[in-house]
This record gives structure tokens, sequence and C-alpha cells, in this order.
């Protein structure tokens, strides 16, 4: 049974840090592109940041880019999303997924990934 566990959401103030895990089990995690995703209320569900197979590749949304940081441990089974200077308009609930994806290609589409985490609060205060 595949199973996606987040960890290290919270609630922080404006231009604080936090990093969120991801941990895998049940599947070859080597050979699953990784993303993070995060859903607000009443919004759509978008990829913040993805990860190749072994962390040579990346892809980070415009909104996040230079502020957040993907990176994985395959010999972990774990995938990290690094959070600096965090804003408001981060707030939402943060998704690890995992997309079986045959060439190495980084989706960036929910309708990629294959399994998903249960999600984890991250709230950022003004």
């Amino acid at each position: 049974q595949v199973q996606l566990v987040e960890s290290g959401g919270g609630l922080v103030q404006a231009g604080e840090s936090l990093r969120l895990s991801c941990a895998a089990s049940g599947l070859t995690f080597s050979s699953y592109v990784m993303g993070w995703f995060r859903q607000a209320p009443g919004k759509e569900r978008e990829c913040v940041a993805a990860i190749s197979w072994k962390g040579g590749r990346t892809y980070s949304a415009a909104s996040v880019r230079g502020r957040f940081t993907i990176s994985r441990d395959n010999a972990k089974n774990t995938v990290y999303l690094q959070m600096n200077s965090l804003k408001p308009e981060d707030t939402a609930v943060y998704y690890c997924a995992a997309a079986w994806s045959p060439t190495n290609t980084i989706p960036v589409v929910t309708t990629a990934y294959n399994y998903w985490g249960q999600g984890t609060q991250v709230t950022v205060s003004s």
C-alpha cells in the first residue's frame, strides 16, 4: 500500500521559514517524480514545485521561485520543501504527490500524479 505522510506545517509570521517533509513507502521511490502542491480555500490546487527521479531537474512556480526549494533524499524515501520568506498568500494546505513518469519528465498538472499525501496546513500571518 502506497503511503505519503507529510509533516512540518504550522503557523508562522510573514518572513519566517518552514521545512515540509514527505515520507513515502510502498513504492519504488526513486522511480517517481515527486511534487508539492498547495490549495487555498476556494482556489484550484496548484503545483508549487516538483523534482525528477534523482533530483537533477526541478520545477518551481513563478509565485514561489527564489523562496521555495524542493529536494529529495532517495536513501530516506523523503522529499522536502524548504519555504523561506513566507507570505500570507502562501497560506494553504500543502500536499506531496508522486507521479509515474517513465521518461522522467516533470508534470505540473494534478491529473498526472498517481499518489497523494493527506496534506499539511501552512498558515502565514501578517
